[in-house]
């Protein structure tokens, strides 16, 4: 059996775990869970981080589930938010719960086995529990003293925190009963700031079942300035392409450092140590060549999205940044041209007002609303100085037509210095 325990320590994706737990996988295959509270109708790039140690998981032996929390998450976990969460409603819940569930078909082995993954609803069971049953055989096993103790109650009793969110370490702590004594779950996973809700589901097993459970965490994944992970200045990284753009996707991870990607390829791709030390081995050599990123990029790019995908965002890659030339993206089709546009500040203008741009100078700055240049004397210094082109053309008149020639009749594609693009469209 593989070690599971040892995989995670190299790829630095271990942050703690319940003493017992490594001998209890090196020597018997175990069947452990996550949670996931569905508070949106997509993962994010965070949540993949947690799935990548099911999957380690899974191909170590063991039989992974995953619990979507559909009662749970109509409470909401306090753990680190500064305020109360938002209470959805349940038909939310059950629009994310789809949408989750349809995303982690992609990630593990649903298959036949002895290691088939699982996906449970823990309102399957908790909504089954009464108020007063719940109080007698859960409550009556957790100590007050014990809960406030957590950090995710201790950081929130200076602003406040609702019995309901001081409750959720219960419900959680209750769900892992409930899967130990009717499916033989011993081990719970989840986040370093999940420490408590997990210790509280041992404990409540430990009292209630006189029986050991094992519990195992993960660091927060960060970058190399210590800034948390998979957040851009628009937002999360989804895993929906509605939300993140195949093209967006795969651009995160391109422009992502080069010290953050010798840590990350360990974290999100499948490769065995010997393969990483050797691309590792090979990116230093030749760093600008960005072999880290690229294998990290197209790995992740085609198992979250597909190769349809990759393959169009590559070859938009390779003109927008590369020397491939424009046609190749007229090779796409308007869908897709459209994808990679998504996230690109863009600006639309009817036949009329093209037909009356006086030059380039203007194109840029006023008939575009100040989105490319917030000025004139802004757009002819940066042409001036070389740093303008249209659809691969260096511009180096500012007063000259605009080129006539557009990608598919109607997108003109600006480059400003070297990495920022906008989108002019001629409707």
């Amino acid at each position: 059996m593989k070690d599971f325990i040892e995989n995670l320590q190299w790829r630095g994706m271990l942050y703690d775990s319940t003493p017992g737990t490594a001998n209890q996988l090196q020597t018997t295959p175990t069947a452990g869970y996550m949670g996931i509270d569905p508070t949106a109708p997509s993962l994010h790039i965070g949540s993949l981080a947690a799935l990548m140690v099911l999957k380690h998981f899974q191909l170590a032996g063991h039989k992974p589930m995953l619990v979507i929390g559909g009662a749970t998450g109509m409470i909401g976990d306090p753990s680190f938010k500064a305020q109360e969460r938002k209470l959805l409603d349940k038909a939310t819940l059950q629009h994310n719960q789809a949408g989750i569930e349809k995303q982690l078909q992609k990630f593990l082995d649903f298959n036949h086995g002895p290691t088939q993954a699982k996906i449970l609803n823990n309102y399957d069971w908790c909504h089954k529990l009464d108020l007063l049953t719940f109080l007698r055989d859960i409550g009556k096993h957790a100590s007050i003293n014990t809960m406030m103790a957590k950090d995710a109650v201790k950081k929130r009793l200076q602003t406040g925190i609702s019995f309901t969110e001081f409750t959720y370490q219960l419900l959680q702590a209750y769900d892992f009963y409930y899967l130990y004594t009717t499916k033989n779950v011993k081990l719970q996973m989840g986040g370093a700031d999940q420490w408590g809700n997990l210790t509280a589901g041992i404990e409540l097993i430990r009292k209630k079942a006189n029986q050991t459970a094992f519990a195992l965490t993960t660091p927060l994944v960060t970058k190399a300035d210590g800034s948390k992970f998979g957040k851009t200045e628009a937002g999360n990284i989804w895993l929906d392409p509605d939300k993140t753009s195949p093209y967006q996707f795969y651009q995160f991870w391109l422009n992502i450092t080069d010290e953050d990607a010798q840590k990350l390829i360990k974290i999100f791709t499948l490769l065995e140590k010997t393969e990483i030390d050797t691309l590792i081995h090979t990116h230093n050599a030749a760093p600008h060549k960005r072999t880290l990123q690229k294998v990290l990029a197209k790995d992740i790019t085609l198992r979250v999205h597909a190769t349809k995908d990759y393959d169009m965002v590559f070859k938009a890659s390779e003109v927008l940044f590369g020397n491939a030339p424009l046609a190749t993206l007229a090779t796409l089709d308007e869908s897709d041209l459209q994808a990679v546009f998504k996230g690109i500040p863009q600006a639309t203008l009817t036949a009329a007002q093209w037909q009356n741009i006086p030059n380039i100078i203007d194109l840029v700055s006023s008939d575009t609303q100040g989105i490319i240049f917030p000025s004139k004397g802004a757009a002819k210094r940066m042409i001036e100085g070389g740093g303008l082109t249209m659809n691969k053309i260096k511009i180096t008149d500012p007063y000259q037509k605009p080129p006539a020639d557009l990608l598919k009749g109607k997108y003109l594609i600006v480059q400003k210095g070297k990495k920022n693009y906008y989108v002019i469209i001629k409707a």
